[in-house]
């Protein structure tokens, strides 16, 4: 009983070294990837004043962005995430906030995006599976890298067609969550303002990243288009919802506390755990041996006593 009690413990040990060196040397490589079933909405509300071609009244307003970003998990692969990205822009009246179609009044931009990233470093990337004449994004588009760094980080401008520089700026507290805030600043860049219009463009993005899994919490942006004779076109100042933010805070935390398990956790638990059973299994079964040797040791001398009597 007390031999097979240490071959059990062996066994155990074996299992949970085995699962803390995987933990170690295997998961992260796994873990610490975009997921495949990516399917988020983000609400944006703020103000915002567009021209009236026909009046030249630039009237600011209350609006709200619908962003949905969606994996195409069917055309990605072990390397490479696909997205669909559909984004707009609306005055909101106090109905839902839901994208309109083009022939509504309330409808000040919208636009469909088409991108990959790599699934570890989060950057653009070219793919086969993009469809043809896909600009290829550069940098970071829709998240940050695990893992997340202090220092500066190329974020993709689609207004643009390139990267600019996304800049540290310090760690901020968002409804208890420790985040990295970055700020991308445009001034001033030659960009169409709308289509086949010629004109200027001056953005300030900021985002709050959640350091362990690059997930953004939290956006805003403040943009201002101009055409080539000063005249302003487009003013934009907006900022993800309470809830939105809220809602990716609870994820972060919750893929955040995952890891910790994964990673952290198991390796400590495997090692300790399977090292002491490691060295109760060894000392069972070397009872066990001496027991077994002082058994046959006394059997021995009985069986000679016995002999000699007769």
């Amino acid at each position: 009983m007390r031999r097979s009690l240490g071959y059990v413990l062996l066994a155990l040990s074996g299992l949970l070294l085995t699962l803390a060196v995987l933990a170690l040397v295997w998961a992260p490589g796994v873990i610490k990837k975009t997921p495949l079933d990516v399917s988020t909405r983000t609400l944006y509300e703020g103000e915002a004043a567009k021209i009236n071609t026909a009046t030249n009244e630039f009237i600011t307003q209350p609006v709200y962005a619908v962003q949905e970003t969606n994996a195409d998990s069917e055309n990605s692969s072990d390397e490479h995430v696909l997205f669909v990205e559909t984004s707009c822009l609306v005055v909101d009246t106090g109905g839902d906030r839901v994208c309109v179609d083009g022939d509504d009044p309330n409808l000040i931009t919208a636009s469909i995006d088409v991108f990959a990233t790599d699934r570890v470093t989060a950057l653009g990337v070219a793919d086969d599976n993009l469809p043809p004449d896909t600009p290829v994004h550069e940098g970071l588009v829709n998240k940050w890298p695990f893992d997340v760094e202090q220092k500066d980080y190329p974020y993709w401008d689609g207004l643009l067609g390139r990267p600019v520089d996304m800049v540290y700026d310090g760690t901020e507290s968002i409804l208890g969550l420790e985040t990295y805030r970055f700020v991308a600043t445009v001034e001033d860049e030659a960009v169409e303002v709308a289509e086949g219009v010629p004109g200027t463009y001056t953005n300030v993005v900021t985002v709050n990243v959640d350091p362990t899994t690059g997930s953004i919490v939290k956006g805003a942006q403040d943009q201002q288009r101009y055409l080539d004779n000063g005249t302003q076109v487009l003013d934009v100042d907006i900022t993800w919802t309470a809830e939105t933010i809220a809602n990716a805070v609870d994820e972060a935390e919750t893929n955040a506390q995952t890891l910790n398990l994964l990673l952290r956790i198991v390796p400590i638990v495997g090692f300790v755990v399977g090292g002491l059973a490691l060295v109760f299994g060894l000392f069972v079964l070397r009872r066990s041996d001496s027991s077994g040797r002082r058994s046959a040791s006394n059997t021995s001398v009985d069986d000679k006593a016995s002999t000699a009597g007769a």
